[in-house]
């Protein structure tokens, strides 16, 4: 059974920067894509960034392009999300998706979830 931890969120004035943490266990993280996604208050969770299993492709929503970095460590089944740049319309819970295939995009990355973690952005 998969197992996704997120860990990293916190409330951060706008500008500021964050870097979300997603523990992987009970797979072997390093075969396959992962994606994060956000849902904020009222509104439908919606993709944000997502990376291939060997780290070479990269996909951003237009929303977070150049502000958002996906990478993931591999020897430590752990993926990551920096956050620069912040703005209050970043406020969300952000979710850690788990894809069954090396590669993915948009919601193909998510075939299984993490509990999420709150980031909320001050003004």
């Amino acid at each position: 059974q998969v197992q996704l931890v997120e860990s990293g969120g916190g409330l951060v004035q706008a500008g500021g920067s964050l870097r979300l943490s997603c523990a992987a266990s009970g797979r072997t993280f390093s075969s396959y894509a992962m994606g994060w996604f956000r849902q904020a208050p009222g509104k439908e969770r919606e993709f944000v960034a997502s990376i291939s299993f060997n780290e070479r492709n990269t996909h951003y929503a237009d929303s977070v392009k150049g502000r958002f970095t996906i990478s993931r460590d591999n020897a430590k089944n752990t993926l990551y999300l920096q956050m620069n740049s912040l703005k209050p319309e970043d406020t969300a819970v952000y979710y850690c998706a788990g894809s069954t295939a090396g590669y993915c995009s948009g919601f193909g990355c998510s075939d299984y979830w993490g509990q999420g973690t709150q980031v909320t952005v001050s003004s």
